[in-house]
C-alpha cells in the first residue's frame, strides 16, 4: 500500500460516522486533491464549538458561508455576526461558475445552486428586524458589569432596582434608568434615605455618565421593548431547514461598549432560558461571530470573562460557538482550549513576529505523519485549510489538508431591492419592528414628582389660608376693642363704679 492509498484509508477511516454529518471538502496530500477521501464533521460534536482562522482572503468568510448552509439544510438554526456586511447573499442561490464546476470535480462532489432561509436583525437604524432587551431583564449585576462601575456604585445599581421592585416601577429603557438615579438624589432623596440609606450624588453622577456613553453608541435603540426571545432564533421553515440570522453589524465596529452590551444580554438569555439538552445527536443553535479578533480586542473584562464561562457551559444547551478571525492568537486560551472543530486557512509569514505565531498555531493541532503543519500553513491555497474536527466520541480526527467545496448560495451581498424584499415577507420583522413606549418608571416618577408638587401647592395654600383667617380674626379681635373703648359718655358714666354704688344705696333706703 502506498503512502497516498494508506493516507486514504485514514481519512476515510476516521471520517465515518454513525450519525447525521457535515461534508466540508475532500482531504489533499503534497498538494493532490483526493477525489472522494471527504473530510466529515459530526452533527453531534458539533455543539463543542469551533475556530475559522486564516489570513486576509484566504477564505474564511466562504467556510464560515458553507459551515451556515449545511448546517441549516440539517435542520439547525444559525446565528451569525457579520461585521463585513457580507453574508446576506446565503439568501439567494449561487449563480455558479466554471471554478466552482472544477473544484467539485476535483473533490467529487455535485454542485447544487440553492437559496436558504434567511433573517435579517439589526441592533442599529439598519433595516433589519429590531433586537431589543429591557434594563428590567439585564439585571443589576450584568447593568454594572456592561458599565464597568464600582463596587460602591455597583451597590447602588442594587439599590435602585430593588427601588423598582418594591415601588412596581418597569426600568424598561436609558431615560427610566437615568430618571430613577435623578431621583434617587434628588426629590426622592428622603424617601431613598428612610428605606434604603444615603446615595452619594458623587456615585449617581459617575454611574449617569458612564450610562451616557452607552447612550451616544446607540444604546437608546437597544433598550427598550419589544424584547427580542431567543427562542425565535430557533425557528424552523416549512421544508425543515433552519433559519440563518444574520445580525448586521457593519457599522458596530466603533461601538465596543454597544457590541458587549448586546452580547452580554445575548449570551446571557440563551443560557438561562434554553433546556439542558444531553446528548441529543445534533446542536440545537450554532452561533458565528464573524472578525472575533475585533471583538477580543474591544471587548470589556466581563465580556471576556463572559464568553469564557458561557463556552465552558452553554454546550449543555446544545448550543456550538464559532470564532471566525485571522490567527488563533487573537482567540484568549482560556476559550481556544475549548474548542473542538478547527478549520485553519493559510497564514502568511511577512515578518519575524508572523513566523512566531504560525509555529504557535500549528501546536495547536494534532501530530501527523502526513503534514509538517507549520510549513503547510503558508502554502494553502484559497479555499484550502487545515481542518481537526471531534469525532463522535469526542476525539480528534486525523488532521487533513482540505478542499473545501464552494458555497451553494450567492457569494455576493443582496441589492437594497432585494433586502427591502426579504424584510417585507418576514414575520419577525412585524413582530419587533413595533415601536412601543408604556409607561414605565420614567413616566410614572415623572407623575409622582407632579403628584407630590401638587400636594406641596396645596399644602401651602392651606397654610396660607389658615394664615389669613388667623388675620382675619386677629383684625376683627382688635377692632372690637377699638369699639368698646369708644363708648357714649353717658353710658360710660352711669356703668361706672360710683354710679353703681350710689344707685344701689338709694334703693336699700327705700326698701327700709
Amino acid at each position: 500500500m502506498t503512502n497516498s492509498d494508506k493516507f486514504i484509508n485514514d481519512i476515510a477511516e476516521g471520517n465515518t460516522f454513525k450519525g447525521d454529518y457535515i461534508t466540508l471538502g475532500a482531504a489533499m496530500l503534497d498538494g493532490e486533491t483526493k477525489t472522494n477521501a471527504y473530510v466529515n464533521v459530526p452533527l453531534k460534536t458539533m455543539n463543542r464549538h469551533g475556530l475559522i482562522a486564516g489570513a486576509t482572503g484566504t477564505g474564511k468568510t466562504k467556510t464560515l458561508q458553507v459551515l451556515a448552509e449545511n448546517l441549516s439544510e440539517k435542520g439547525v438554526p444559525v446565528l451569525l455576526m457579520d461585521i463585513k456586511g457580507d453574508l446576506s447573499g446565503l439568501a439567494k442561490a449561487s449563480p455558479g461558475h466554471p471554478k466552482i464546476d472544477e473544484r467539485h470535480e476535483k473533490i467529487g462532489l455535485p454542485f447544487e445552486p440553492k437559496s436558504f432561509p434567511v433573517e435579517i436583525l439589526t441592533l442599529s437604524e439598519q433595516d433589519g428586524v429590531r433586537l431589543r432587551a429591557t434594563i428590567s431583564e439585564f439585571g443589576p449585576v450584568l447593568i454594572s458589569r456592561i458599565l464597568g462601575v464600582t463596587e460602591t456604585q455597583a451597590g447602588i445599581i442594587s439599590v435602585i432596582f430593588k427601588y423598582c421592585d418594591d415601588n412596581k416601577l418597569p426600568l424598561l429603557d436609558l431615560k427610566d434608568f437615568k430618571k430613577i438615579l435623578q431621583y434617587a438624589t434628588g426629590e426622592g432623596k428622603k424617601e431613598f434615605e428612610e428605606a434604603y440609606g444615603r446615595i452619594s450624588t458623587a456615585s449617581t453622577g459617575a454611574i449617569l455618565r458612564k450610562l451616557i456613553e452607552i447612550e451616544q453608541q446607540g444604546g437608546d435603540l437597544f433598550f427598550g421593548e419589544t424584547s427580542f426571545d431567543t427562542q425565535d432564533l430557533l425557528r424552523i421553515d416549512e421544508n425543515g431547514r433552519g433559519y440563518i440570522n444574520i445580525i448586521r453589524l457593519t457599522d458596530i465596529q466603533d461601538k465596543p461598549k454597544l457590541f458587549s452590551t448586546f452580547m452580554l444580554s445575548l449570551l446571557a438569555e440563551i443560557y438561562s432560558t434554553f433546556p439542558e439538552q444531553g446528548d441529543s445527536g445534533r446542536p440545537k443553535l450554532i452561533m458565528f461571530i464573524d472578525e472575533a479578533h475585533l471583538i477580543f480586542n474591544e471587548a470589556s473584562d466581563a465580556l471576556l470573562n463572559q464568553i469564557e464561562s458561557i463556552v465552558k457551559l452553554i454546550r449543555s444547551k446544545g448550543v456550538g460557538l464559532y470564532f471566525v478571525t485571522q490567527n488563533p492568537t487573537d482567540v484568549p486560551e482560556a476559550v481556544l482550549g475549548q474548542l473542538g472543530l478547527k478549520v485553519q486557512h493559510a497564514l502568511r509569514a511577512f515578518t519575524a513576529k508572523d513566523r512566531k505565531a504560525i509555529k504557535l498555531t500549528a501546536q495547536n493541532y494534532p501530530d501527523t505523519e502526513y503534514y509538517d503543519t507549520a510549513e503547510v500553513l503558508t502554502s494553502l491555497g484559497i479555499g484550502e485549510a487545515l481542518v481537526s474536527a471531534l469525532n463522535e466520541k469526542g476525539k480528534p480526527t486525523l488532521l487533513a489538508a482540505t478542499m473545501m467545496r464552494a458555497p451553494m448560495s450567492r457569494m455576493d451581498i443582496l441589492t437594497e431591492s432585494e433586502l427591502g424584499s426579504l424584510l417585507a415577507q418576514s414575520q419577525l420583522a412585524r413582530k419587533y419592528n413595533k415601536e412601543i413606549d408604556r409607561e414605565s418608571a420614567y413616566e410614572m416618577l415623572n407623575e409622582k414628582i407632579k403628584q407630590a408638587e401638587a400636594e406641596e401647592a396645596k399644602r401651602k395654600a392651606k397654610e396660607e389660608q389658615e394664615a389669613l383667617k388667623k388675620a382675619e380674626s386677629k383684625r376683627k379681635s382688635s377692632a372690637s376693642r377699638r369699639r368698646s373703648s369708644r363708648q357714649n359718655p353717658i353710658v360710660k358714666v352711669l356703668s361706672s363704679p360710683t354710679v353703681i354704688r350710689s344707685v344701689l344705696g338709694i334703693l336699700t333706703k327705700m326698701l327700709k
